[in-house]
């Protein structure tokens, strides 16, 4: 089994002008050594406008900057938002390509809808559209990574015309696609496409296992919406501090190991929120103080612990056949994580490293029946019209009557026809 880290780049108040480029810096640091210590992946959140929980509004940046610091870990996207009003696939399917050359090959690409009324409605999203915005966007995102060139898109919240985009990932045909879950619904919908599973609900080993059963079931009948598969399943496990003791472990995290949760309930349940006025942080720590702060404490501390209490936990998931375990940083001391993840180096992870080869070796075995299968029940990709072409001049922004502006009018008038021939033809992707 794996073990990854989850950063949501949290910067609670009260703030300095050195809060978020200390957070950054210190969220460096830290995975550099989770790199050295041997740790599978990191997973960067995408959020905007969630103040103090998450600054992380722009993960493909500091992804970026990981690809040079780091050698071995997996880079993680969890999630890119891929409602193309956020996001518009293309640009996902560019940056998310550039990422995969910097890191020689390290990029794991989880994708989501978005679910947070600040984010949906920042962006002009109809969250009752989100789904199909979501299934569009990956369509596109898909064949803009895997197509030389690709084929062009008519459907209703994206509408592209053939195009060749550079660069291409090294992962061909594209990185390992996984699907943000937070409920069961979920988890199906991932195993009925064949996307990972990027389990965020805080589930136990023992409730957990029999969500991931239901999951292999229904990869056996999937229809995969990539041009790969990736039947893996990975279970988020609460905030992680490895102390040298239990006690010692609590007291280093103190009260911060439900921040997260709490913050996922204000911003997405109850509120309100004023824009750059109201304070989280300081509100929490008030409610953790006064009892009044609710959430599962065992489930959000069951990474809080000795070496010995997380190696049981861990057991307790490889032994249910989870592929990988992702723990959160907490918000604390900086110190006090770096001290966390040498420890869990030098006494956790070992065993499990030296276990994950064989066991991933002997699944992959195991799932070629159940991935030949499933990817022969996907429908032909269309192919991009051989004589398909565009202009090839400028455009100015005030189209004043100059010469190469008139013949390029032209050429665009062009290509729309042949956009439109290609569409009643059925040579491009539709969303029927």
């Amino acid at each position: 089994m794996k073990i990854s880290l989850f950063e949501e780049v949290a910067v609670p108040r009260p703030w300095t002008a050195e809060s978020e480029s200390t957070a950054f810096a210190h969220r460096l640091e830290e995975i550099k050594l989770a790199d050295t210590i041997g740790m599978h992946g990191v997973w960067l959140t995408e959020h905007h406008f969630l103040e103090e929980y998450s600054h992380s509004s722009a993960p493909e940046v500091f992804l970026g900057a990981l690809s040079t610091a780091t050698r071995n870990i997996r880079l993680g996207h969890g999630i890119v938002h891929a409602p193309p009003g956020i996001n518009h696939p293309a640009r996902t399917a560019e940056r998310v390509a550039t990422l995969d050359i910097l890191s020689g090959g390290r990029v794991e690409l989880g994708t989501g809808e978005s679910s947070s009324a600040a984010e949906l409605d920042g962006f002009n999203i109809d969250p009752g559209r989100k789904r199909e915005m979501w299934r569009e966007g990956m369509e596109v995102l898909i064949g803009c990574m895997a197509d030389t060139p690709f084929a062009g898109y008519d459907g209703e919240f994206v509408r592209m015309p053939p195009r060749n985009v550079v660069p291409k990932p090294v992962q061909r045909p594209h990185p390992p696609l996984w699907v943000s879950c937070t409920r069961r619904a979920t988890i199906d919908m991932a195993a009925e496409n064949g996307l990972g599973a990027l389990v965020f609900s805080f589930y136990g080993p023992e409730v957990f296992e029999e969500h991931l059963l239901r999951y292999y079931s229904l990869l056996e009948g999937a229809v995969p919406i990539g041009r790969a598969m990736n039947p893996n399943v990975l279970c988020s496990a609460g905030a992680l501090i490895c102390g040298p003791t239990n006690e010692a472990a609590a007291k280093m995290i103190g009260q911060s190991a439900r921040f997260f949760s709490y913050g996922i309930g204000h911003y997405y349940l109850k509120g309100p929120h004023k824009p750059g006025v109201t304070e989280l942080w300081p509100a929490y720590v008030a409610g953790m103080q006064a009892g009044t702060v609710t959430g599962d404490d065992d489930a959000e501390r069951r990474g809080v612990g000795s070496p010995a209490k997380l190696r049981a936990l861990l057991h307790a998931y490889e032994r249910i056949g989870v592929d990988q375990v992702m723990f959160t940083t907490p918000p604390v001391a900086h110190e006090d994580i770096m001290e966390s993840l040498d420890r869990i180096g030098r006494e956790v992870l070992p065993e499990f490293i030296d276990r994950d080869q064989a066991a991933s070796a002997a699944k992959a075995k195991k799932m070629e029946p159940v991935i030949e299968a499933a990817m022969a029940r996907r429908k032909p990709d269309r192919q991009a019209d051989s004589d398909f072409e565009f202009a090839s001049a400028a455009v100015a922004w005030d189209l004043s009557p100059v010469t190469d502006v008139v013949e390029s009018m032209g050429l665009r008038d062009k290509e729309r026809e042949q956009f439109r021939r290609l569409r009643s033809q059925g040579k491009i992707e539709t969303d029927e």
